[in-house]
Parts: C-alpha cells; structure tokens; sequence
C-alpha cells in the first residue's frame, strides 16, 4: 500500500511524493492535484514539472498535432467519433 506522510505526520504541502507498490514514485501537486510518476523522484518531478505547465496553459503550442505524433513515432487510429477535442 502506498503512504503519503509530511515530516511531522501531517499532510504535505507543494509537493508530495508517493512511493507505491510497484517501485514507482508519484509526484502531485498539492495545491492543484496534478500528478506524474517516474522510476525516481527527480524522475517524477521532471514529468510533475511539464504536467503542471500544460495544466496552467504554459507548454508549447503544437502547430500540426498529427505531425507532431509521426515525428514522436505514435500511431494513432482515430475511432468512429473522431479526433479528441484537443486535436480539434
């Protein structure tokens, strides 16, 4: 089972981390509830640290989505109700 703890017992503030079961680490934001995870915590702080710029609109704007997943190598089938809304 995974804990979550502050110091002194407490609840956390900034940032917590959670160290779960499967060695994994889980980043999270107190203040707005955005998570990442990683095989370390810097891992998962790095992953946190982009998360929480697309989640307050700051990451970078993909001009060509679908270019964009070719050059990542990411085959993506879209199904009968179309494309996401953010690839709109």
């Amino acid at each position: 089972m995974a804990t979550v703890s502050g110091p002194d017992g407490d609840a956390p503030s900034g940032v917590e981390f959670i160290h779960e079961e499967d060695g994994r680490v889980t980043a999270r934001h107190v203040e707005s509830g955005v998570t990442s995870f990683g095989d370390t915590e810097a891992e998962a702080l790095r992953q946190l640290a982009d998360a929480l710029d697309s989640h307050f609109g700051e990451g970078e704007e993909i001009e060509d989505p679908d270019a964009y997943l070719e050059e990542m190598g990411i085959d993506v089938e879209i199904g009968s109700e179309g494309p996401p809304p953010w690839l709109e």
